[in-house]
């Protein structure tokens, strides 16, 4: 593998705390070799030159609440009926989308059907298909009632369900270890409702201690991830209670889940996909949810709530992440950066705080806090170089013309103009 050098670049090193600085950086193999404060090449000439003309080299981006099989339907049951094979092609198309868009690691946050992440994780471990880093999710596992439970009564075959349901421990045990046999890296459960389903809204919590017990019992003999899809404050103290690593939404919470989250910041994150809350009061009506529906199915209070929690949250330095719900209708694929932007506008975060939740905590929440995320010397090289200033205009990380190259262990996965041509001349 050729040395690549970056050089006259504006270096945005993901820590949070330096201002960009114009350098070079050198990637050899798969990892960032050297950084310099220079704009002169920093490595022999046989290394391919990138000269960046003043745009910004930052780290990949992490997406910590990733739905791969979600295939931008607008609700739970169109995801649900795509046939199999189909749907094997989705995520592998839309794994590629998400590489090319800078986010260089994602942590699966549940799958459609029961092998799904699996199978897409080891095809891109094993070079099959490009695509992020990427932790493998199982189904979600709930209750009957309850989000995710989409059986009907008259088709009495449970196995169809969107989600996977149990009654009590047993059946929580049993489910827990399939999902595990099947090699996931993270166990996710509901543990609340969701106003997505008004039979179980947001505010309500559905399952019972001795079932999330059950389940973390064997999560962590195995050594993997419990997730939970948990926005009432009941379902967050649970989630805390009982282990769980990695909690979405929490959208809820009252002083005692903030006390107790604060406690555990440096073993926790939250998620909280408010993309979805905003998009749903005020992008759904071509689905056919308005603005006046969506209040009455309680989103408005919802994202009032959420808006506060997580501002609550972000101050009492609570790892919050982006991520969360896009693949629906209203919430397409990789325009997953907007989360960013809502960080700053809601929540209170300044620009520099909101990249740094999808790039130092990214390495963090993918397990790798030690070279994954950091524009550093040693670190993965997994980098993302973009046509202006993020700190300015976050908006311009999800477009898709201002990423002007990703680059993943070492290697392009779109690689600049500059270097397309270089090869073309090779070539020829």
């Amino acid at each position: 593998m050729a040395d690549v050098v970056f050089t006259n670049v504006r270096i945005l090193d993901g820590t949070g705390q330096n201002n960009p600085y114009t350098g070079s950086v050198l990637v050899r193999d798969n990892r960032i070799r050297q950084v310099g404060r220079s704009t002169a090449p920093i490595a022999p000439g046989s290394a391919a030159v990138i000269d960046g003309a003043g745009a910004t080299l930052m780290p990949g981006m992490c997406e910590a609440h990733t739905h791969f099989s979600w295939n931008d339907a607008a609700t739970l049951a169109a995801i649900q009926t795509m046939p199999l094979e189909e749907h094997v092609l989705w995520c592998a198309k839309v794994a590629k989308r998400y590489l090319q868009a800078g986010f260089t690691s994602c942590v699966g946050a549940a799958c459609a059907k029961p092998r799904l992440d699996v199978v897409i994780r080891n095809a891109i471990n094993a070079g099959q298909i490009p695509g992020p880093r990427y932790l493998a999710a199982s189904q979600e596992i709930t209750v009957l009632g309850a989000l995710g439970d989409e059986t009907l009564p008259h088709l009495p075959f449970p196995e169809f369900s969107f989600g996977v349901n149990v009654s009590g421990a047993d059946e929580m045990r049993k489910a827990v270890r399939l999902f595990l046999k099947y090699g996931v890296d993270s166990i996710k459960l509901n543990l609340s409702g969701d106003n997505f389903t008004p039979q179980s809204p947001a505010e309500t919590t559905w399952m019972l201690d001795e079932e999330v017990a059950a389940a973390m019992r064997e999560v962590k003999i195995r050594g993997k991830r419990g997730v939970a899809h948990a926005r009432s404050s009941e379902s967050v103290k649970q989630a805390l209670r009982h282990g769980i690593e990695l909690i979405y939404h929490a959208s809820f919470v009252d002083e005692e889940a903030l006390d107790m989250l604060e406690a555990k910041k440096d073993e926790v994150f939250v998620a909280p996909g408010i993309a979805i809350l905003y998009a749903m009061l005020y992008e759904a009506e071509p689905w056919g949810v308005t603005h006046a529906m969506a209040c009455d199915m309680g989103y408005q209070i919802e994202w009032d709530a959420a808006c506060v929690s997580l501002a609550k949250m972000h101050k009492r330095g609570i790892r919050v992440l982006p991520g969360g719900d896009y693949g629906f209708a209203f919430t397409p694929h990789c325009q997953n950066a907007r989360d960013l932007e809502f960080f700053v506008k809601y929540l209170g975060f300044t620009p520099m705080e909101a990249i740094r939740c999808t790039t130092l905590y990214g390495g963090q929440v993918m397990k790798r806090p030690d070279d994954l995320g950091l524009v550093k010397e040693g670190y993965l090289a997994d980098l993302m170089l973009v046509d202006g200033d993020p700190l300015a205009n976050l908006s311009i990380l999800r477009d898709p013309k201002r990423i002007l190259a990703v680059m993943k262990d070492g290697v392009f996965a779109k690689a600049p103009e500059i270097a397309a041509r270089r090869q073309w001349e090779r070539a020829a």
